[in-house]
């Protein structure tokens, strides 16, 4: 894909999160801990499932490609974000812009996909048992992700396409710690109708299918627990299904927070303040999650605890 068009932008100044200096040391600490965390975290969980043959499951596969996406997820702008609170100008060039821009898109889609197939995953596991081996084989799997992984591709592709063809030509100033589609469009001296017409479609299609598919996963898994037996089922569910409960309602809720624009003046601090949340805390907290939660990933990280200490 090439990065050339016909602006004379040829650099961005990204703003960073705040102007404010009081907050600059403390937010730089804070989101310095919060990159380490999100890291060490990630490649822990990353490392346990592959050094661990008991976790070489279908859903312990997907996470692992989900913590994968958070580790990718979090090199892609957290450095250049960290940059903004000890530089007077954190530039990047257009070229380095669109590829923030391209790779930023390529993680958010696939990471819905993935959550959406750990929906169906768990549907599969709680309501047709036996047969979830033959369903959920290594083949299928592979596929579920490697389907993932393309239309996530796909997505970021027409996004970064239709932004590379606008024309900057004015301000070069985006009011926001990384390259995302809305603070660009509106530096843009063309018409951005294509680019919005663009997110709509693929925000709405990506978004509308994986929560469709996700909640009837989970209207099925109550269905069915809840004529199985409910004193006995309703725990065993919701400790199979709560770690991803949590996880599905934390991405699209900051997400949902970051995008749906309110029509107050402060509505762009407001969604650079939620897009935190979004793009920092919850990768942040997706190994957590699942970690404290898991019961065989907790035994595996004491056993190679024990293996590193002896």
């Amino acid at each position: 894909m090439a990065m050339k068009n016909d602006s004379s932008v040829m650099e961005f100044i990204l703003m960073g999160l705040t102007d404010q200096p009081k907050l600059q040391l403390p937010l730089l600490f804070l989101l310095l801990v919060n990159y380490v965390v999100t890291v060490v975290g990630n490649l822990t969980l990353i490392n346990l499932i592959c050094l661990n043959s008991h976790l070489h499951t279908p859903m312990n596969f997907f996470l692992f490609n989900l913590s994968f996406i958070d580790l990718c997820y979090s090199f892609v702008f957290t450095p250049k974000m960290l940059m903004s609170f000890i530089s007077e100008r954190n530039i990047i060039s257009f070229a380095g812009c669109m590829t923030q821009l391209f790779f930023f898109c390529f993680f958010v889609n696939s990471e819905c996909y993935v959550l959406t197939a750990m929906a169906y995953d768990r549907y599969v596991a709680i309501c047709k048992p036996l047969l979830y081996t033959a369903t959920m084989s290594p083949k299928v799997c592979s596929m579920l992700m490697f389907g993932s992984y393309m239309m996530g591709c796909a997505g970021a592709m027409v996004h970064t396409g239709c932004m590379i063809k606008l024309i900057f030509c004015d301000s070069n100033i985006i009011n926001h710690y990384m390259c995302d589609i809305f603070p660009l469009l509106q530096l843009s001296c063309s018409s951005t109708y294509a680019n919005e017409l663009v997110v709509s479609i693929i925000v709405g299609t990506v978004i509308s299918a994986s929560s469709l598919i996700i909640f009837l996963s989970y209207a099925l898994i109550l269905f069915t627990t809840l004529h199985i037996s409910p004193s006995k089922c309703w725990s065993k569910a919701f400790s199979t299904c709560g770690s991803h409960i949590i996880t599905v309602g934390l991405f699209y809720g900051f997400g949902m927070l970051t995008y749906v624009k309110p029509s107050s003046a402060g509505s762009v601090e407001q969604g650079k303040f939620f897009s935190v949340f979004y793009t920092n805390v919850v990768p942040m907290l997706n190994p957590l999650i699942y970690s404290l939660r898991n019961k065989d990933v907790k035994l595996a990280l004491k056993k190679t605890v024990k293996r590193m200490t002896h």
